[in-house]
């Protein structure tokens, strides 16, 4: 009986392994979907590659610890958007 219930165990444990990477896929995948509104400048941003490469810059420049945008103060948030603008992307 000890042998069948650690059969199950394991079996449950190696289906588990498998199932967890395709339900934390989706949300990787999302990360880069993310909107943000400015309301100061009342314009949207679409949160990608791009965009979080100017924030990781901005928080260097600043001086700030690394922190995910959605995380941050608002009073960050809008500092952020306000030096956004004011360093558009590099062409």
């Amino acid at each position: 009986m000890k042998r069948l219930v650690l059969r199950l165990q394991t079996a449950t444990l190696i289906s588990a392994s498998f199932l967890v990477p395709m339900a934390v896929t989706p949300l990787a995948l999302r990360a880069d979907d993310r909107k943000y509104h400015d309301a100061d400048h009342n314009d949207d941003h679409n949160w990608n590659k791009n965009e979080d490469q100017a924030y990781r810059r901005w928080e260097k420049e600043n001086h700030r610890k690394h922190r995910d945008f959605a995380k941050a103060k608002e009073e960050d948030q809008k500092a952020y958007w306000a030096w956004r603008h004011e360093h558009p992307d590099r062409h």
